[in-house]
């Protein structure tokens, strides 16, 4: 299984989409493909995906299908040509932990529901799906369309992020508005921790 790290290291481009129940997309990237095998995982906001054919000409692009089943789970279903994505290659033996552990296996769709500037940061507030708001807790790990993050504070459902402007820069998040849906994949401790509890009662 493939892991990553939240850390993102492109933004790519959607540029085509072809739909046939399950989503071919042809996505544009920095990335040298020369380095890059069929077959390959690559997070793609947060969604891992198997690299099913690689190019370079006009520029450097790899394609990947979606299934129905992950379309029906995540915000791809959304993509078009010009939609710009968070990009993660997944990791090698020996590689920087830099974020935390992500599976690229997204848990359900938050919902931005506020966006404000503190000074050049961005606190932007996302409401979760109410069987994952349990999972999140101030200071804890979240991965927000495959960039791991801290939560500042949590209030029921709702919880906090804020951007400083090296991640809006380097990421998708310069962009964020309200309503966007998000893909959500919650720290795979708190997943253990809560398991545990289930056993210990």
């Amino acid at each position: 299984m493939a892991m990553f790290t939240g850390i993102v290291t492109d933004i790519g481009e959607v540029l085509e989409v072809e739909r046939r129940g399950d989503l071919r997309a042809r996505i544009g990237t920095g990335y040298d493909v020369g380095g890059i095998d069929i077959g390959a995982s690559i997070a793609c906001d947060g969604v891992c995906l198997t690299v099913i054919a690689l190019g370079s000409a006009p520029r450097n692009w790899f394609d990947v299908e979606i299934s129905a089943e992950t379309l029906s789970k995540t915000n791809l279903d959304g993509w078009g040509p010009g939609s710009r994505i968070n990009l993660e290659r997944a990791l090698k033996v020996g590689d920087e932990l830099g974020g935390h552990i992500v599976s690229g296996h997204v848990d359900g769709l938050a919902e931005v529901v506020g966006v404000r500037p503190e000074g050049d940061s961005l606190r932007v507030t996302f409401r979760a799906p109410h069987a994952l708001a349990g999972f999140i807790a101030p200071k804890g790990s979240v991965a927000l369309n495959g960039t791991s993050l801290t939560v500042n504070e949590v209030e029921g459902v709702d919880f906090g992020i804020n951007f400083i402007p090296h991640t809006q820069k380097a990421t998708t998040w310069g962009g964020v508005k309200l309503g966007d849906r998000v893909n959500l994949e919650i720290d795979t401790m708190a997943r253990y921790v809560a398991r545990l509890r289930e056993w210990g009662q």
